[in-house]
């Protein structure tokens, strides 16, 4: 059996994608309490969420997201994380802003911690990403989107998106420029004759 660079490469990002859901599991989180929410998204899936990007881009005037929402085109999957609201009810905080976490939560402010947990998940994330050479970035755009979409359930208000790939360059990087441009259209161009070659 021949396995093609393209094939191995797919399974290896899948591979990717599911170990860093399990480092974003058990990272650990403030107090032992869990609220991570984690769901991995491609084919016509990533698809949606690369369109409601381009679409809540021109909705909310944020020309950035357009632009993640045209790389995420490249991906092969996206992780998502995201942290349900929950405060963890520690006395003398006040990390929030509030006094205490009754008063953040009748001002419906969020809870320092589940943030603080979050990033650390998200950290403990892409290092596995690394670890396996797979390209990757952090996008609030990607994350922002699924949960406008209800990807995620009720109670996630803070979520990210962390699309993956590999190719001569790193797509989600360098995206400003001309030469860029080019180099993801020919990039795009490989993919699809190694993709007809294997049908």
């Amino acid at each position: 059996m021949i396995y093609y660079s393209d094939q191995t490469e797919e399974q290896a990002m899948m591979q990717t994608a599911q170990q860093m859901a399990a480092a974003a599991r058990t990272a650990p989180k403030a107090c032992g309490t869990d609220h991570l929410y984690c769901v991995v998204v491609d084919g016509e899936e990533k698809a949606r969420l690369a369109e409601a990007m381009r679409r809540y881009g021109k909705e909310w005037s944020c020309d950035f997201m357009i632009r993640d929402g045209d790389t995420v085109d490249f991906a092969r999957c996206v992780v998502i994380l995201g942290m349900i609201e929950s405060p963890i009810g520690l006395r003398h905080c006040g990390f929030c802003g509030f006094e205490n976490c009754g008063e953040c939560v009748k001002a419906h402010g969020r809870c320092a911690h589940n943030v603080i947990d979050l990033g650390i998940a998200i950290g403990s994330a892409v290092s596995v990403a690394a670890d396996c050479r797979i390209d990757n970035r952090v996008l609030y755009s990607a994350g922002r989107a699924a949960a406008e979409m209800g990807m995620l359930p009720e109670g996630v208000e803070v979520a990210v998106g962390i699309p993956l790939s590999t190719g001569s360059k790193n797509p989600f990087f360098d995206r400003e420029s001309g030469d860029h441009a080019e180099m993801m259209r020919r990039e795009k161009e490989r993919r699809l004759k190694n993709a007809a070659k294997h049908v």
